[in-house]
């Protein structure tokens, strides 16, 4: 599927400032993301199942800038996320973050470039300062 034109919930994702989607099995993360990144002007949408994520970005994804996504989440993981997310989108930016080790035979993945990488728990002055710097590129 690719990249089609929406509108949701009243907003406009093509608004001249890039949306943001967190996705993480935690909702305190997604709410603390969200209310940080928020406070910088970003519009954030946030989903703890990865599955509903890749819902609302198949029709919401011309308005997304970022995907920043959890690395092991249940039914879906952030790596099979990313790949979803470049078949649809090519040029997404997706940042990945995990509290655990990852592997460099997890982070293998042949065509899909990972644009940053956040260790957990991640300070929200790092998380604001890497996602300028991604979003500017």
């Amino acid at each position: 599927m690719k990249c089609v034109t929406s509108k949701l919930g009243g907003y406009d994702l093509l608004s001249s400032t890039p949306s943001i989607l967190v996705v993480d099995d935690e909702l305190d993360i997604v709410v603390i993301f969200k209310q940080a990144l928020s406070r910088q002007g970003y519009t954030v949408f946030g989903f703890t199942d990865p599955l509903l994520a890749l819902e609302h970005f198949k029709v919401n994804c011309e308005g997304y800038g970022l995907v920043i996504a959890d690395v092991r989440m249940p039914r879906m993981s952030g790596f099979e996320l990313a790949a979803n997310i470049k078949t649809i989108k090519p040029d997404a930016k997706v940042v990945l973050m995990s509290a655990f080790e990852v592997s460099d035979l997890e982070f293998s993945m042949p065509g899909i470039k990972i644009y940053d990488f956040l260790r957990k728990p991640v300070d929200i002055q790092t998380l604001v300062q890497r996602v300028k710097i991604v979003m500017a590129n």
